[in-house]
C-alpha cells in the first residue's frame, strides 16, 4: 500500500490493477485502482469512549467523475464524522431487527433440542457478540468476511463454519421479518463444509472382547450403542421407565430430530439390560446408565480407551445393517432418520416398531456371528 502526495497527473499515470495508494495530504483518503476503474474512498477507525468499534471504508466516487480537490472536500467531511463516533457506512439506528432480536424469532419458530439451543446462544452471544446489538441490515459482506477471518484465526476453522452457519440461518429468519434487509451478507463467505468423518472398519470380534475388559457397567452402554446405533445423548438419557422389557421396547426421548424414537430391541439386547436394571436396582436411580459421582446422576461420557467413540458406532451400525440385508429405508428408520422426498413425510415410524423388529433381530444376529 503506497502512501504519496497524490496529485491529477499521479492519479492518472497510476496503473490499473496496482491496488491502494494513500494520499499524504488528506488523512484517510485514498485511490483504489481496480482492474478497470480508479475509485476515491476514504478509511478510519470509528471510536466510541475510547474504544475501538471498528474500521470502515466507504467509496467517495470514481476519479474520472470528480476531481482531486472534490475528493479532498468530501474526504474530510467524511473523516470528521468517522472521528466522531459516526460510522457513515450503517444506516439510520431504526433500521430494523437487531442480530439478538433475530436470534429469539429464530428459536421461538423452531422446537429446538437444549443442546442446539446452547449451540446457537454461544455463536451469537460469544463468537459473534460484536454483531449482537447491531440491526441486521447494517451488517455487511465486509462485516461478514472479516468476522470469518478473525474467528478461524481465534478459535479455528471447525468452529468458525459453525457460527457463520449458524448466522446465515439468523439473518435467513430476519428477512422474513424485516423488509428493509435484501440479502444475506453471509453470501460474502464461502463456509466450508463439514469434513466427511472417516471411520475405519472395526473387528467385531477383537471390539468385543476389548468392552469385556471393561467394568460391567461401560462394557454394557458401549455394547448397547452399537446393538441401537443411537446417539451419545440419546443412549446415556433414556430413563428406566422407557425400557420395556416384557415387549423388547428401548424408547429414546432426546432425539436430535426431535419427538422419539421406538426401537425394537433384538433377544440379546433385551437380556443385556434385564441383567443390567436387575443389578442396579439397588442404587434406586431412574437412569439406565447410574453413576455415583456424576452431579447428574448418570454417566456423563462412555470410557473408550482404544474404543471407537458412540458417534463411530453409530456409522458402525449403519454400515452393519446394510451388511445384514437390512434395507436402506429400514435402517434409516432404526436409526431415527428421516426418509427424503414427500412420501417420507407421511412414514410413521411408531407405527412401524413390528414391521422394524426382523430387521433389527437380523442386524443383531449378524453382530453376534462375527463376535
Amino acid at each position: 500500500m503506497a502512501v504519496m502526495k497524490l496529485t491529477e497527473a499521479r492519479i492518472t499515470s497510476l496503473p490499473f490493477g496496482s491496488g491502494i495508494h494513500r494520499d499524504e495530504t488528506v488523512k484517510g483518503l485514498m485511490v483504489i485502482c481496480h482492474k478497470s476503474t480508479k475509485t476515491y474512498a476514504v478509511q478510519g477507525d470509528v471510536r466510541r469512549n475510547g474504544r475501538h468499534v471498528r474500521t470502515v471504508r466507504t467509496k467517495i466516487d470514481r476519479a474520472d467523475r470528480i476531481g482531486l480537490a472534490e475528493a479532498r472536500r468530501r474526504a474530510k467531511l467524511l473523516m470528521s464524522q468517522i472521528q466522531s463516533g459516526i460510522d457513515p457506512t450503517a444506516g439510520p439506528p431504526e433500521t430494523g431487527i437487531t442480530l439478538a432480536e433475530a436470534l429469539d424469532a429464530h428459536i421461538a419458530e423452531r422446537d429446538l433440542a437444549e443442546t442446539t439451543l446452547r449451540e446457537y446462544r454461544a455463536h451469537i452471544h460469544k463468537y459473534l457478540s460484536r454483531f449482537r446489538s447491531r440491526a441486521i441490515a447494517d451488517i455487511s459482506r465486509h462485516d461478514c468476511r472479516d468476522q470469518f477471518e478473525s474467528m478461524k484465526r481465534r478459535h479455528g476453522r471447525t468452529t468458525a463454519a459453525s457460527a457463520m452457519r449458524t448466522l446465515r440461518a439468523v439473518i435467513n429468519t430476519a428477512m422474513r421479518i424485516d423488509e428493509t434487509i435484501l440479502r444475506n451478507a453471509t453470501e460474502a463467505v464461502r463456509i466450508p463444509i463439514p469434513p466427511v468423518r472417516k471411520v475405519e472398519p472395526i473387528d467385531l470380534k477383537a471390539w468385543w472382547a476389548k468392552t469385556g475388559s471393561l467394568t460391567s457397567l461401560m462394557r454394557d452402554v458401549h455394547r448397547a450403542l452399537l446393538l441401537t446405533g443411537a446417539r451419545r445423548t440419546s443412549m446415556l438419557t433414556v430413563r428406566r421407565e422407557h425400557v420395556d422389557l416384557e415387549r423388547s421396547i428401548l424408547t429414546f426421548k432426546h432425539m436430535k430430530t426431535g419427538g422419539e424414537l421406538i426401537f425394537p430391541m433384538g433377544h440379546r439386547l433385551t437380556e443385556i439390560l434385564r441383567r443390567r436394571m436387575e443389578k442396579d436396582e439397588m442404587l434406586n436411580s431412574p437412569w439406565l446408565w447410574p453413576s455415583r459421582t456424576s452431579s447428574l446422576g448418570r454417566i456423563r461420557e462412555p470410557k473408550r480407551v482404544g474404543l471407537p467413540s458412540p458417534h463411530e458406532l453409530r456409522h458402525l451400525a449403519r454400515t452393519i445393517m446394510i451388511a445384514a440385508g437390512v434395507p436402506y429405508a429400514e435402517s434409516a428408520l432404526l436409526l431415527g432418520h428421516k426418509l427424503p422426498g414427500a412420501s417420507g413425510g407421511y412414514v410413521h415410524p411408531e407405527h412401524l416398531v413390528e414391521a422394524l423388529r426382523p430387521h433389527a433381530q437380523a442386524f443383531e444376529d449378524h453382530i453376534f456371528a462375527s463376535t
